[in-house]
């Protein structure tokens, strides 16, 4: 900028380093070829002749020539402490430039011999090397001798699994910290190859079936897995077998999670349940998943709960127009505000408290903000307090569906994604039964809209003809509906509000027992991310009336599950906390179903995600069965609503525990 002042020069530590390094490189690259001339003739001076004088004249010229590359090079800036590869190649190719003009040039004073040019070329490379990486050697000698003098008999003995780069870098990093109290023993790597030799003076001990044995020959206290690179299935085995050992373990977590970080001790994390699932996560198309909601109006009802925070979450990562959260539950409802006012200032975000069940209310917030996609996740989940309150259930879940449905199709909405669980599958419990019937429930509007029969679908509401949606009687808000109607089936979500998993490690926590219902009861799980991950998915598959369901892997036994929760909470099942089986809740079978047997399966893109075909029914009886379910729900009938149930829900059949 005109007229701004120059900055002082200030003369630092480093520029006398690299003044003295520029005298000795003078020195060196002059010195280099006079003594490759004394080699070449036995280092009989009087010999050299007419060549020692070609040498004098352009030695001067050719020291002018080697600083100016090296300054080029820049490598009288670097800092040689932490001299690497880099530093190195460098060296290497300026070098190479000076000695090719030294070549070059040279002839104009003269005829050298061959030996001259590649015995100076390696004298001159030998020393500008030394002198540079002689800083760094005496540094890490003398970092050998003061690591050798730590006395390290009271540290902790780790063993690395995965002898890659990440292994070695978490090598570095526990030896450059003495304070951590720890010293790595052996490693462990399924490469063969690697078997029996030492990398930093550690030896690789064997493969995953030599951990047990290492454990005890090396007295191991701790375990840290690093093998980012590794399947799901393959790290799920690896942490089984040790998580068999007792050891405090560790995990480093995947590829996606690390890329272009300097792998540190700090990047392992304890190893979660999740860790032993043994699935790969769900990979979307993100584009796809970005074109759908950006800059759409989205509404996510029960948006406070542990499924409709995750999707407010992955909803507000991608742009939307405006976000509304709808749930009964203020706190809930306000934690998630508070969450993505913090993560995304720029959120236009509406927080909204109301009931599904609330005809006028929902009605109202469909009215006022035309949302463009709803993602329906307000529901009662609890199977044994359903069992409880069966008719709270049918309001909550079934009723509260189709008003929000009903609302959906008047106001504009294109897409409406209801959240399902696999409990619908052939139910033996009110809650599973009522999620069948909000799944039968988007199926019917979805082929009647289709079918041009709109107008058809009652309204359903307890109080009087004041909340008729059609005012004006002639029907014409019926017209040019296109919204269309998917639901989203999958199995228990991992740490959602109210799962096992919490349960058991506030039980771990209290010092047991533990208590399992069964000791063969399994179930499918998955992590709230890849839930949530499926259900934005689904939508942007979604032609309308499609059940979409996920391959959830292999099923878990509840058993194995809190057996592994106690150990990985450094105790023993059965020893320290005790586990009680308490017999199957009412409502509960032993299995769930992904899929009702006269389904099918239809695929999709993605290997993860499947269409379950459409069960066929009478979609009018549906409708007038329907709305007596919804009287005897509001009379709170509740000797009467299971029966009426079973009469509408012919897969349904209550299990009596």
């Amino acid at each position: 900028m005109a007229g701004a002042a120059k900055k002082k020069f200030e003369f630092k530590k480093w520029h006398g380093i690299a003044f003295l390094l520029v005298l000795f490189d003078i020195i060196a690259v002059t010195a280099s070829y006079f003594l490759a001339l004394l080699f070449r003739f036995d280092f009989k001076y009087s010999d050299i002749g007419d060549y020692l004088g070609r040498w004098m004249r352009f030695a001067p010229i050719y020291a002018v020539i080697c600083v100016v590359i090296f300054v080029i090079a820049k490598l009288y800036r670097s800092l040689w402490t932490f001299a690497s590869f880099v530093e190195l190649a460098r060296l290497v190719f300026s070098n190479i430039a000076a000695s090719l003009l030294h070549l070059l040039i040279i002839p104009l004073f003269g005829k050298m011999p061959i030996s001259y040019f590649i015995i100076g070329f390696v004298i001159q490379f030998t020393l500008t090397t030394a002198v540079r990486f002689a800083y760094r050697f005496v540094s890490l000698l003398q970092k050998h001798q003061k690591d050798a003098a730590v006395d390290r008999s009271g540290y902790k003995n780790v063993m690395l699994v995965g002898a890659g780069s990440a292994g070695q870098m978490i090598l570095r990093d526990i030896n450059n910290t003495s304070s951590l109290g720890e010293k790595v023993a052996c490693f462990i790597d399924d490469d063969v190859n690697k078997h029996g030799r030492y990398i930093d003076g550690v030896i690789v001990a064997g493969g995953r079936h030599d951990i047990f044995d290492a454990v005890k020959k090396y007295k191991i206290d701790n375990i840290y897995i690093a093998i980012p690179s590794a399947s799901s299935e393959d790290r799920r085995d690896i942490i089984n077998i040790c998580n068999e050992t007792g050891c405090k373990l560790k995990n480093l977590p995947g590829m996606f999670q690390i890329i272009n970080e300097r792998v540190t001790l700090s990047n392992m994390k304890d190893v979660a349940i999740e860790d032993l699932l043994g699935r790969e996560s769900i990979a979307l198309k993100m584009d796809n998943v970005y074109d759908f909601i950006s800059g759409k109006t989205v509404l996510v009802t029960g948006g406070g709960g542990s499924i409709g925070s995750e999707l407010c979450r992955q909803v507000a990562n991608h742009s939307p127009k405006q976000l509304i959260i709808f749930d009964i539950y203020e706190n809930n409802a306000y934690d998630i505000q508070l969450e993505l006012k913090n993560t995304h200032p720029e959120l236009d975000m509406v927080v909204l408290i109301g009931s599904v069940r609330d005809s006028r209310r929902i009605f109202g917030v469909f009215e006022k903000y035309k949302p463009d996609i709803v993602y329906h996740a307000a529901a009662h989940k609890h199977v044994p307090l359903m069992e409880d309150s069966p008719c709270e259930a049918i309001k909550n879940n079934a009723i509260g569906t189709y008003k929000t449905a009903y609302a959906a199709m008047l106001y504009g909405c294109k897409h409406f994604v209801l959240i399902s669980t696999d409990k619908a599958v052939n139910p033996t419990n009110v809650m599973g039964a009522s999620k069948r019937l909000c799944e039968m429930i988007i199926q019917t509007f979805n082929a009647l809209i289709k079918e041009g029969r709109a107008d058809e679908i009652p309204q359903l509401f307890t109080h009087s003809g004041i909340e008729n949606a059609d005012k004006t009687g002639d029907k014409s808000i019926f017209q040019n509906i296109e919204t269309e109607f998917v639901a989203v089936r999958f199995g228990n979500v991992l740490g959602s509000n109210g799962s096992v998993i919490p349960i058991f490690k506030k039980q771990i926590a209290s010092g047991g027992p533990v208590t399992v219902t069964h000791p063969d009861i399994v179930r499918y799980f998955m992590s709230i991310p890849e839930a949530v991950s499926l259900v934005m998915q689904a939508g942007t598959y979604a032609k309308g009336g499609e059940i979409f369901v996920l391959d959830m892997g292999e099923p878990v036994k509840i058993d194995d599950l809190a057996r592994n929760l106690i150990k990985l909470s450094g105790f023993k099942p059965d020893v320290d906390i005790k586990i009680d089986y308490t017999g199957l809740r009412p409502g509960e079978k032993l299995m769930e179903e992904k899929l009702m047997a006269e389904e099918g399966l239809r695929t999709t893109e993605s290997k993860r995600i499947f269409i379950g075909n459409p069960i066929d029914f009478d979609r009018d009886e549906f409708v007038k069965k329907l709305r007596s379910l919804m009287i005897l729900a509001y009379k709170n009938k509740e000797s009467e609503i299971r029966s009426k149930i079973m009469e509408i829900v012919s897969t349904y059949h209550p299990a009596n525990n």
